[in-house]
């Protein structure tokens, strides 16, 4: 297909011309609502089976762990089995971690939006939470081997089509193959320009100086090694031309969502806005 196509489906077309099993839902809190779902039927499995739950979850989607918070209290469901991967945090220029506090960092935003709202006796203990930094970019790895693997995986996509921060490498002198990029393990990497305006224009109001520069990031090897992919557009305008890309592009180191075509269980939901159409303007 060409690009011209791709870019000129209508949304409810996408569905038919994915690469990638599609789920279009009509608005942000339905695709919330599911995402939710999807994460407490995980949960509810590993305490029916009596076995770890263990998943990388994001911040980015957000909006779902209002939703888990008050099933969780409400239910009563223990999470002292689970195993939680957050997919990546940011680091200031000199590769050092973002406090908590900061406005930007993930585990912060974690902890206060859905570890601390979960009542005490029910939250997986604080041992059973892993985030990539710099001093523990193999841990990470050899924890998730050690525990058999992922069982899902949750996350949103970026406006190159990275997922966690596994952007296409910045470099010149060598080209990295897609089974080398397929195969990337947590690293620190500096974050690509593009990356920083629209998270600066996403949330510091356009102050791409407070966006931290660098970040750690779960590699592509656990993300589609994880036995369930779930991926969410939910951001509107800007990932317009990203998930046409994920869809349906040939998968390439260029835009990483896309091998997400090549994942055995995989899902892209996307809310109406996100999905419609980009803009057809002459240049």
């Amino acid at each position: 297909m060409t690009e011209e196509a791709m870019f000129t489906l209508a949304a409810e077309e996408l569905a038919a011309h994915s690469k990638v099993p599609f789920r279009l839902v009509p608005d942000v809190p339905t695709l919330y609502a599911e995402c939710a779902a999807e994460i407490l039927d995980d949960i509810r499995a590993g305490l029916e089976h009596q076995r770890p739950t263990r998943l990388i979850l994001p911040v980015g989607p957000i909006g779902q762990y209002p939703l888990l918070v008050e099933q969780i209290n409400r239910d009563r469901i223990s999470l002292r089995h689970v195993w939680v991967f957050q997919m990546d945090e940011y680091l200031d220029w000199q590769a050092r971690p973002v406090p908590e506090d900061h406005p930007n960092s993930f585990r912060g935003h974690f902890r206060r939006a859905f570890y601390e709202q979960i009542d005490a006796e029910l939250r997986f203990p604080e041992a059973q939470w892993l985030c990539p930094l710099p001093h523990n970019v193999d841990e990470i790895d050899e924890m998730i081997e050690k525990l058999g693997g992922i069982d899902a995986c949750y996350g949103g996509i970026g406006i190159h089509g990275h997922i966690a921060f596994n952007e296409a490498p910045l470099t010149r002198w060598r080209e990295i193959s897609a089974e080398e990029f397929k195969n990337s393990k947590t690293r620190v990497l500096q974050l690509a320009p593009e990356t920083l305006v629209i998270n600066g224009v996403q949330v510091a109001g356009g102050n791409f100086e407070a966006v931290p520069p660098m970040a750690a990031t779960i590699g592509m090897k656990a993300i589609l090694g994880a036995r369930k992919l779930r991926l969410y557009c939910n951001r509107g305008e800007w990932q317009k031309t990203i998930l046409r890309r994920t869809l349906m592009m040939p998968p390439t180191v260029r835009y990483p969502a896309t091998f997400a075509q090549e994942h055995p269980n995989c899902l892209v939901t996307a809310d109406a806005e996100s999905a419609q159409p980009p803009p057809q303007r002459p240049i």
